[in-house]
């Protein structure tokens, strides 16, 4: 190990040690500050900055981050920025990735083979702490808050900035649920994320090259619906759990899908991103189709899109739906269901299912 690396990760680790006695950041540990990012002086960001355009600033989530110098050592603590980084061709700057619910889109598999993956759920702030991270990501403010890795502040005094997606910020996440909207996202949150990345990165021009081509294919995606029959058409959105069932509300990834092709979600009166809701309210509602995520996750019960389907026509409160039925299933990533670069794809499947729909007269 160099032995710049090696002086960085000590300093990282001791500092860590502190903040851990004094009860994670609390009062008996102080960090000269930058004033406009809260960055640690004397972090190694220091040793790098000079690069040119740096030191630059990114406003996220109400915090004014501080990038003393391109990132070379990036840790993606969950699967939606470490998607966004892939694309971005980023992954010879990535130290580290965790929590993962999907196998990756084809084309990202080989970057990503050459990336730690540090834990399939929430890695330990050691665990972060040891890779040398000079930034740190996160598409949940859980990710980066109490009961997470580690709160902003606590990276923020070992001089490490961190970034939260700016569509997860934007709603409400001070309850035990998985937060709630007042205003309902858009694909421009997404598009906002891509461009912070990729200005943190000095990869402006990738990022706008990845922006442009989403949109081309939410384009392509919707030409040619028969909007009148999106209109007439319901969806619900499951995202996993039998017994008590994650569906989704009306202003996350699901309500961007469903606005997008024209068509209506079944519980789109809740502004819950993922309410919790018994399956005899959903057999009432009685959607059109069915949105089911595959994912390959082991946290939940019917996490893959097989033991979703097994349950729904087994369940005697659900088989006599008519989506289950008629096994009017779409089958989608969760992080299709979340919002993501592959909410796009969620787009592109839903309206598929929507082009082939003849419902009967």
């Amino acid at each position: 190990m160099p032995i710049a690396r090696l002086a960085r990760r000590t300093t990282l680790l001791l500092a860590a040690g502190a903040l851990l006695l004094t009860g994670c950041g609390g009062q008996g540990t102080t960090t000269t500050r930058d004033s406009a990012s809260g960055a640690g002086s004397g972090s190694g960001a220091e040793a790098r900055s000079g690069a040119a355009g740096y030191p630059r600033t990114v406003t996220n989530c109400g915090q004014k981050v501080r990038i003393d110098a391109p990132p070379e050592r990036a840790v993606s603590l969950n699967q939606g920025t470490t998607e966004i980084m892939l694309s971005l061709g980023l992954g010879d700057r990535m130290a580290g990735t965790a929590t993962w619910t999907d196998p990756l889109p084809k084309g990202l598999e080989k970057e990503n083979a050459e990336v730690e993956r540090l834990a399939d759920n929430n890695p330990s702030f050691e665990k972060v702490l040891d890779t040398e991270p000079d930034f740190v990501a996160s598409s949940f403010e859980s990710t980066l808050g109490k009961g997470g890795v580690a709160t902003r502040a606590q990276f923020g005094k070992l001089g490490v900035p961190t970034y939260v997606s700016p569509s997860d910020c934007a709603k409400d996440n001070s309850g035990d649920t998985d937060g709630s909207r007042a205003t309902p996202l858009t694909m421009e949150d997404i598009y906002g994320e891509i461009r912070d990345l990729a200005r943190v990165f000095d990869v402006e021009e990738r990022g706008a090259t990845l922006v442009r081509s989403l949109k081309e294919r939410m384009n392509k995606a919707v030409a040619g619906i028969d909007t009148k029959k999106a209109a007439e058409t319901t969806f619900l959105y499951w995202f996993a759990n039998s017994e008590a069932p994650y569906m989704g509300g009306c202003c996350g990834a699901p309500g961007i899908i469903t606005r997008t092709v024209g068509a209506k979600n079944v519980f789109d009166s809740t502004h819950d991103e993922w309410p919790q809701i018994n399956w005899e309210t959903v057999a009432d509602r009685n959607p059109d189709f069915l949105v089911i995520g595959d994912l390959s996750r082991r946290s939940e019960t019917a996490e893959t899109a097989a033991k979703k389907i097994e349950f729904l026509e087994t369940n005697p409160a659900t088989r006599n739906m008519d989506a289950v039925k008629h096994r009017r299933y779409v089958r989608l990533s969760g992080q299709a269901m979340n919002p993501s670069i592959r909410t796009v794809e969620g787009v592109e499947r839903v309206a598929a299912a929507l082009r082939a729909y003849a419902p009967a007269a």
